[in-house]
């Protein structure tokens, strides 16, 4: 007898094997019902909301319990990271500041670190860019908390605190169209400082936005944290102790919600962050709930060094927000026009009009781009889900050799089958809620 030589003969030696033998259907049907295990796998998401995004979930069920969890990413895959080595040192911050989506300002603070520590500039940066930065991070961990808060009481229907959450979260954002120009994506923060100095009037705005946070802050409290059904979705749902998040790498209120204060801007300082007064926070349950608790108190603590931030700019009128040395820092503070849009007069005749060597050197700065010394660093910052670092790799050239980041999103969604398996079904929205991944940081 001749054998197929592409379908070898095999013995089904996994699993349980059913014998029909000729019998009547019905006896069939019988016989089986008797021992199948009543286990289903389905697809959850892609979607918003409950898979807080484009995440896709592969649930192996028994009933409404989840036996199985693994998770399905990719769906939001952007090349970034290899993007970055076809452009400029300067024009990587546009690329990396679109990955973790709400939190734009610790994508490019990581990268621009990376850089400057490559370039031995990191004791010239100017105090206002340094207090500048810290500011706008602080004002980003608030905005990004919000969406986690605001996003994941949609998905469990509490939509009070989603309408309440996007309402605070718009003020965040007028503040960074006034400092930057723009809501997101901003590309602020620049390899040896910031982009431009802050606009009049911008101090102000900030002292009122943080006098009326403490406003309303108060009322996520009181719609929350004692509320009967809130607690109920959310208490002992999603746990993971200490041990497990060490195992897994993972950061952020995760972590310290196990009760363990690890914060990078306390246990490994940059920006002068050992200069501001304030406490880092954790809770002791390690499940969902915790994690919420940390994420409001939080706020409350950025709020504190934002008011620090904002003071310590106040006797700073005027002073310099970008490196001196004109071999990195573009001749230009992008003086404003007129028309509220272009090249003022007066910053076009200083660039084009003054100097040929201002001028030779003003092209080659911007279509060129400076030289970064041949090396390797990484020099991570505490971002709002954790830690976020970019491994910056130069080989002497104007564009980064290679750019990898470790993104928190990423690391911590290894979490997700940890917290669901066991549960309901229910208790995988609110497992993924609290992890609040980022898919742009995720797949990158």
């Amino acid at each position: 007898m001749s054998q197929d030589i592409y379908a070898g003969a095999s013995e089904t030696t996994e699993g349980r094997v059913f014998t029909v033998t000729g019998q009547d259907w019905d006896q069939i049907a019988d016989g089986l019902a008797e021992e199948v295990e009543e286990r289903i796998v389905v697809n959850m998401g892609p979607q918003h909301p409950s898979t807080h995004g484009v995440l896709r979930l592969i649930l192996e069920l028994e009933g409404e319990t989840v036996t199985e969890a693994r998770c399905g990413i990719g769906y939001l895959h952007t090349g970034i990271e290899k993007n970055m080595e076809f452009r400029s040192w300067v024009q990587g911050v546009t690329f990396c500041t679109r990955m973790d989506y709400l939190s734009p300002f610790y994508n490019e603070m990581t990268y621009v670190l990376g850089v400057e520590r490559l370039l031995d500039i990191e004791d010239q940066i100017p105090e206002k860019a340094e207090v500048m930065r810290v500011l706008l991070m602080e004002l980003n961990r608030i905005s990004s908390h919000l969406v986690c808060i605001a996003t994941g009481g949609m998905e469990i229907g509490a939509l009070t605190v989603m309408t309440i959450g996007f309402r605070e979260r718009e003020l965040v954002l007028d503040l960074f169209e006034l400092i930057t120009g723009l809501r997101m994506n901003h590309a602020f923060i620049r390899p040896g400082g910031v982009a431009q100095d802050l606009p009049p009037g911008a101090l102000d705005e900030i002292r009122g936005f943080v006098a009326l946070m403490k406003k309303r802050l108060p009322e996520y409290a009181a719609l929350c944290n004692a509320n009967p059904i809130f607690k109920a979705r959310l208490v002992d749902v999603g746990h993971l102790d200490l041990e497990g998040c060490l195992a897994l790498g993972l950061t952020g209120p995760v972590l310290r919600s196990t009760g363990y204060p690890w914060d990078l801007r306390k246990t490994e300082p940059y920006s002068g962050y050992e200069d501001y007064d304030f406490e880092v926070q954790t809770w002791d349950t390690a499940d969902a709930y915790g994690r919420f608790r940390i994420r409001l108190n939080e706020m409350w603590e950025s709020l504190k060094i934002i008011e620090q931030a904002a003071d310590r700019l106040a006797g700073l009128e005027g002073a310099p927000v970008m490196v001196g040395d004109k071999k990195i820092a573009w001749p230009s503070q992008l003086a404003i026009g007129s028309d509220g849009m272009g090249n003022s007069l007066d910053h076009i005749r200083h660039i084009m009009g003054e100097s040929m060597e201002a001028l030779i050197h003003h092209f080659k700065l911007v279509t060129e781009g400076f030289r970064v010394p041949a090396g390797q660093a990484y020099v991570p910052v505490e971002s709002p889900r954790g830690e976020l670092g970019a491994h910056v790799v130069s080989d002497g050239g104007t564009r980064p050799f290679r750019a990898h980041f470790r993104d928190p999103s990423f690391t911590n969604l290894q979490a997700t089958s940890v917290m669901s398996e066991g549960g309901m079904v229910a208790d995988v929205i609110v497992a993924i809620a609290s992890i609040d991944p980022v898919m742009g940081g995720v797949d990158r």
